[in-house]
């Protein structure tokens, strides 16, 4: 780590009470840096404000966020910035003090910056559960992620993760995006899944285009009967899949010319 904000103070450390340890009471977002920015600031912006709308949790100012950034990032180049938000400190319980202010957690990593090569994914035998309340978010409980990945081979950098009732969802560390044709489609976050801030972009890029993304739930069939697959995310941006290990799936078509577009804005 290249260095750490704690409550705008600089430190390695919170307290043992926090309830982001405690109870993964919080949200967290991850950018990347190239040419000392913090790429996708304002959808990173949007989706934290969002996220602790719902976790009723008071949301740091976006200016205040954005010194602390700049401050943190100083003359690095290429990075990652994560920042993390918590519901502050309590005692045993589950019940937030009331008085707690919330902790502010920013902290920089050393990157080799984004991959542009093709991607080997698995499936995952790990299942989401159903949360509407919770989906969409990215909030610090990642242990079906943590679990995903500890299942992976040492060649595999990516899993596909289904829900209960056998839909692809979305992969352990991005969103999918499949091709038929000239058409896209992207599996529904209504009830589990992290609505990610690239795949956000995308569906803004293609409304702005007049282009169709076609949203709704999918089985891994009907995935693995496209054309091409794609993973986005904010490190790795687009990544296009070559091959989905235990299946006998393979891309047949090339990089859609939107996805392609919009891959060589993500990091500009």
């Amino acid at each position: 780590m290249i260095g750490a904000l704690v409550n705008g103070k600089s430190r390695h450390q919170v307290s043992i009470l926090d309830r982001g340890l405690q109870f993964g009471d919080g949200l967290f977002e991850t950018l990347a840096v190239v040419s000392n920015q913090p790429c996708l600031w304002d959808y990173h912006m949007q989706r934290l404000q969002q996220g602790c709308k719902r976790l009723s949790i008071i949301a740091p100012e976006a200016q205040l966020l954005e010194r602390e950034a700049g401050q943190l990032v100083g003359g690095e180049r290429q990075a990652v910035l994560k920042i993390t938000i918590t519901r502050g400190m309590s005692e045993r319980g589950y019940m937030p003090t009331a008085d707690s202010p919330p902790t502010r957690i920013l902290s920089l990593f050393a990157w080799d910056g984004p991959s542009t090569e093709n991607i080997k994914i698995a499936v995952s035998s790990r299942r989401l559960g159903s949360n509407p309340q919770l989906a969409g978010i990215k909030h610090l409980n990642r242990l079906d992620q943590v679990l995903a990945c500890m299942e992976c081979a040492d060649d595999v950098q990516e899993a596909l993760m289904l829900d209960q009732y056998n839909h692809v969802i979305e992969g352990m560390m991005s969103n999918l995006f499949f091709q038929r044709g000239q058409k896209l489609f992207t599996p529904s976050l209504t009830d589990s899944g992290v609505d990610g801030v690239v795949r956000q972009f995308i569906l803004d890029r293609a409304k702005q285009q007049r282009l169709e993304i076609i949203t709704g739930t999918f089985t891994l069939d009907q995935v693995l009967q496209s054309d091409a697959l794609y993973l986005s995310s904010s490190l790795g941006g687009i990544r296009f899949v070559s091959e989905v290990v235990g299946h006998a799936w393979q891309p047949s078509a090339s990089f859609h010319p939107l996805l392609r577009d919009i891959a060589a804005d993500i990091f500009s």
